[in-house]
Parts: C-alpha cells; sequence; structure tokens
C-alpha cells in the first residue's frame, strides 16, 4: 500500500468518515486523540468503532489512539477489539519499547505508524525503531507536542521553516525510517488554506527522502499525493538507469547521457520506480 497522504479526520465526526476515505487519501486516520474534546472520548470511540467494523479489511483506515500513558488508553483498546483496521497510530511513542508494549496490549496483530518526537525523551530512542521494524507500517514525526513539552515558543522560523532543534526531530525520523526499511512520513502543514506553501513544504519532503506526508483537510490531498508521485520524466530516467544496468551486469559504474552514474543512482531509479508502482 502507498502511503502518499495520510488524511486526519477527528473521531467524533463520523459524517466526515466517508467523505474523507473518497478525497483520494491513500490512508485515513480516524483520530481519538488531539483533535477529540475529553467528553467526547466516548462518542469517538463508538463512532470509529461502527465505522471501521463495516468496513473489514478496509486498507486504507488507521486509528490514532491516545498515548499509552493516558487515562484514555484503555478505553482506546477496549474500542479496539473485534476490529482489525490497517494501523493504529502511536502518540507519545518512546522507541521500540513503546511499540512493543503496544503490540503485546492488542488482541489482533496490527501494524503501527508511532509519532517519534513527541517528548524529550522520544529523541533519544529513535534509533532502536529498526528493532521492531516488523511490526511498523512507517514513522512519523509531530513539530507541535515537544516545543510544548520543553517551554519553546516556536517550532518555526518567521518564514514557516523549522528551527534548528525541529530539523534535528525531522531529519533523525527520516534517517531511523530508513534504517527501519519503513516509509518515511512527513508532519502535517498546518494551514491547509495556503496551497503555494504545501507546495513548497511538500517539495522539500520529497527532495529530502520522504515518502508521504500527513494532511488535515481533504483539500491538501490532491497536492500531496501529485508530488510524491513520480513524474514522466522521472520515470523514463529511472527505466534509462535500469536498463543501462542491466545491459552492463559486472560494471559498477556507467555514462549515461554524459554523465556518470553509479550504483547509488540505481538504488534511486529502482526507488523511483517502485513508487510509481512499477
Amino acid at each position: 500500500m502507498r502511503l502518499r497522504s495520510l488524511l486526519f479526520v477527528p473521531g467524533d465526526r463520523p459524517e466526515r468518515f466517508a467523505k474523507a476515505l473518497a478525497s483520494g487519501a491513500d490512508a485515513v486516520i480516524l483520530d481519538l486523540e488531539d483533535s477529540v474534546a475529553p467528553p467526547n472520548k466516548p462518542k469517538a470511540r463508538d463512532s470509529v468503532h461502527e465505522f471501521v467494523q463495516r468496513r473489514p479489511g478496509e486498507t486504507k483506515l488507521l486509528i490514532r489512539i491516545n498515548p499509552l500513558a493516558s487515562p484514555e488508553f484503555e478505553g482506546d483498546l477496549a474500542a479496539l477489539s473485534g476490529l482489525q483496521p490497517f494501523g493504529l497510530m502511536l502518540p507519545k511513542a518512546e522507541g521500540a519499547a513503546s511499540v512493543l508494549k503496544l503490540a503485546s496490549a492488542l488482541a489482533a496483530t496490527i501494524l503501527i505508524l508511532p509519532i517519534a518526537t513527541e517528548t524529550p525523551s522520544a529523541i533519544f530512542e529513535i534509533g532502536s525503531y529498526r528493532e521492531v521494524s516488523d511490526n511498523l507500517c512507517g514513522l512519523t514525526w509531530g513539530a507541535e507536542d515537544l516545543p510544548a513539552a520543553i517551554g519553546a515558543t516556536t517550532a518555526r522560523r518567521t518564514d514557516g521553516r523549522y528551527t534548528p532543534p525541529y530539523e534535528l526531530a525531522r531529519s533523525l525520523t527520516l534517517f531511523a525510517a530508513h534504517a527501519a526499511a519503513v516509509p518515511a512520513i512527513d508532519t502535517v502543514y498546518p494551514d491547509f488554506r495556503d496551497l503555494n506553501g504545501l507546495r513548497a513544504y511538500v517539495g522539500r519532503a520529497r527532495r529530502d527522502g520522504f515518502s508521504g506526508m500527513m494532511a488535515i483537510h481533504p483539500s491538501q490531498v490532491e497536492t500531496i499525493n501529485h508530488a510524491f508521485t513520480p513524474d514522466a520524466f522521472e520515470i523514463a530516467w529511472a527505466e534509462k538507469v535500469t536498463a543501462a544496468f542491466a545491459a552492463s551486469p559486472d560494471a559498477g559504474v556507467i555514462q549515461l547521457d554524459g554523465r556518470m552514474l553509479d550504483l547509488p543512482h540505481l538504488k534511486l531509479a529502482h526507488r523511483i520506480l517502485a513508487s510509481a508502482g512499477r
């Protein structure tokens, strides 16, 4: 399953669930955490349970539960009874230990998508996710909870780019995902009306090695999907590279269109073709 775009929808807004599935997003995250006020948590659990139960095996559905240490976690766990969503998003995750703890609490095997950077302690555990890669469907990060946890006024510069501490958190998540051989999912772009800013943001994410991004509004989905889908020029280049290396299987370096290419270029070509479904 491709995970270019993952669209959040509040768990207490069931009238939006089907619309989210029809948005074109590769996955829909039914949220039981931040977007649901505490008094509405029971309603959200009931709505999510009923919706997922009516769609057994729906590959697009993930559920964001509350953190392991939250008093809401046990209620979320009970609401998962009998369900088999594609995955669970785990906020406030702190490395492999959190993944194993959640996996051991589940009655069924469900893939987990940790948010890897929401506490100061989590930063020091990011490298451990490769130890539990079989439990993961990806790895992502967040830029809101961490600054709040340490008393920072913001994670962003005036131009919207991240300040150095949060660029570090983003980079560590990117490398940890690739070390675990799972999709690297970039965090949300909060201003859903600013599509030009979103295009720039998602372009940097694709450039840096992320394979997907979370969205907070259906209007963001098309832009995100487009950015993470190789265009015809990229596919043609990748096919030429793989064909050239296939014609010279013993060569570590080849010449193509006046450029010298080596094995990292071949790996990039394979990655482009895989993301294009070829």
